[in-house]
């Protein structure tokens, strides 16, 4: 194990410590291991273009927005090979939240986020990803074939 010694400022430190305390760390060290990789999983599937990922696309949007839902459904038609499944929630009169689960390519799963995210009628977005197994780490069984006793 590596010991790095760093400097924050103290409104950063605050922060820290805001989240060291609200999740339950035992030290900031087990802290910044965690946000550390996080950023790091973050940052690679960003980069991994042809990598296959999984993405959590969340955002509101405004449902009065003149067509954007009938956009958006004609984006999720027209994208069916990532999109696997939308959760809807109504927040008020004139705010609708929508989580998206996408599959695939990297650049592709980020380029259909981002053009979400930017129709006219959005007003938050963001997108959270999470490396995708390989294909090799699914090879196992699952129960096919084998003799039960």
């Amino acid at each position: 194990m590596q010991r790095v010694t760093i400097t924050l400022d103290d409104d950063l430190m605050a922060d820290l410590d805001r989240i060291i305390a609200t999740r339950g760390y035992q030290n900031r060290s087990e802290a910044i291991r965690d946000l550390a990789r996080s950023g790091l999983e973050q940052a690679a599937v960003e980069a991994a273009g042809t990598r296959n990922c999984v993405a959590a696309l969340v955002y509101v949007y405004d449902h009065h927005a003149r067509d954007l839902p009938k956009r958006l459904t004609q984006e999720f038609h027209d994208h069916h090979d990532l999109a696997q499944a939308t959760l809807h929630v109504h927040l008020d009169h004139e705010s609708c939240l929508e989580v998206t689960v996408l599959k695939g390519k990297g650049a592709e799963v980020q380029s259909f986020a981002n053009h979400v995210i930017a129709e006219r009628g959005v007003r938050h977005g963001h997108v959270v990803y999470v490396p995708a197994p390989s294909k090799e780490a699914h090879s196992h069984s699952h129960g096919r074939g084998r003799a039960r006793s």
